[in-house]
This record gives structure tokens, C-alpha cells and sequence, in this order.
């Protein structure tokens, strides 16, 4: 791949983990169970991380910073969203990893492998979601015993 291909394949990158995101933050608040709901916004976190990285790289390339797409709506159960989620996530990774591995670009290439694996580690929590886990991102002691209630639907209240 020549470096004038880097920032188109840096553009399409940045629109699907952007949709990816949105997706996420839609179904989180949906996913009212304490743990799961706690890993989907892990998850988010990293991904608007993420999506900083990508920015600063078009950015540096001299490209134009997409704008944000509308959020989605989802619907379903849990067990819906987690599996939706788990494969979007593997379709992800095997769709860009030869193209990342094709780019001539050390630091950009180094940057999506790192987003490419933490989106495997995504793919890991939702199928152990799915599987009914409630350990996502760790384990509690004894004494805290089994968590009770629901997150409430939005992520931010003012």
C-alpha cells in the first residue's frame, strides 16, 4: 500500500469504528445489568480513545475529520445485543487485519494493530456476556457479595 492510500484506508477506518462506537453507546443503554452495562462502558472508553488516536493520524495526514454519525437506535434483549456486538467485532478484525498489515506506515500500522486487538478483547467480553459471566473485568471479593439493581439508560445526568 503507497502512502497516498494510507489516508483513504485511515478515513474508512475511522467512519467504521465511529459507527461501532455509536452502536455501543446505543446498546448500552439497553444493558441494565450492573457488571455487563460497567464492560460496556469500558468498552466505550476505549474506543473514544480510539477514535482520538485516528483523528490526531488524519489530522496529521492532512485529511478532514469526519463528522460524527447520528446515533442509532437498537432494540432487543441482552442476550441480542451481546451477540450482535461479539460478531460485529470478529467481522471487524477479520475484515481490516490484512488491510492494516499491508500499510507501509510503521506508526499507523502499529496504532490500528493495537485497535484491531482491543477489539478482539471487546469480542472476548461480549461472548462471556453472552455466556451469562459476570466477572467481565475482574473479580470481587467475598465480602462484596452479588451485586443488586440496574444502571439507569442514560450515561450522563446533569
Amino acid at each position: 500500500m503507497t502512502d497516498t492510500e494510507t489516508l483513504p484506508l485511515l478515513l474508512e477506518f475511522y467512519r467504521e469504528k465511529l459507527a461501532t462506537v455509536a452502536g455501543h453507546i446505543a446498546g448500552a443503554r439497553l444493558i441494565s445489568q450492573y457488571d455487563a452495562n460497567n464492560t460496556y462502558q469500558y468498552v466505550i472508553n476505549r474506543e473514544e480513545t480510539q477514535l482520538a488516536w485516528l483523528r490526531t493520524a488524519i489530522m496529521d495526514l492532512g485529511g478532514p475529520i469526519p463528522a460524527d454519525l447520528p446515533e442509532p437506535t437498537r432494540s432487543g434483549k441482552a442476550d441480542g445485543i451481546f451477540q450482535e456486538d461479539a460478531r460485529e467485532a470478529k467481522t471487524f478484525v477479520e475484515k481490516w487485519t490484512a488491510r492494516v498489515e499491508s500499510l507501509k506506515h510503521a506508526r499507523h500500522r502499529g496504532m490500528l494493530r493495537v485497535i484491531l486487538g482491543e477489539t478482539s478483547e471487546q469480542q472476548r467480553f461480549f461472548e462471556q456476556a453472552l455466556a451469562g459471566r459476570d466477572d467481565l473485568l475482574g473479580i470481587r471479593t467475598e465480602k462484596a457479595g452479588k451485586r443488586v439493581g440496574a444502571v439507569l439508560p442514560t450515561r450522563w445526568l446533569e
